[in-house]
């Protein structure tokens, strides 16, 4: 299991908001977008979009999906399942976790669904 990076307060994404953690901060080589859902919880995707790049992190959330601000594709934030053309391959998820209030990001340890 890789350790984990703590990224802030809960207080600090806003519900409904993403917050980005550069690749070179996570080590995965990608930037990851962690967003606080509108069902309260906190959850990890690889930042660009499958389909064409863009920042998911500058998309919509509704409930516990984002979508896209390019192209509307939607990924379901707890599976990273493309949930709507033109997306057709999954996002990587990554474990988040809330612990005494802080928001822990696990690069690379894929969310349990």
């Amino acid at each position: 299991m890789s350790d984990a990076i703590n990224i802030g307060s809960v207080d600090d994404i806003d519900e409904g908001e993403a917050k980005v953690i550069p690749a070179e901060e996570n080590g995965t080589g990608e930037d990851i977008a962690v967003f606080h859902a509108e069902d309260g919880n906190f959850y990890a995707l690889d930042d660009t979009c499958t389909h064409e790049t863009a920042s998911l992190a500058d998309g919509w959330i509704e409930g516990a999906e984002v979508e896209c601000p390019v192209h509307s594709a939607r990924f379901c934030l707890k599976t990273g399942e493309a949930l709507c053309m033109p997306a057709t391959i999954a996002a990587r998820t990554h474990k988040v976790e809330v612990r005494d209030g802080d928001v822990l990001l696990y690069p690379n340890v894929p969310a349990e669904a």
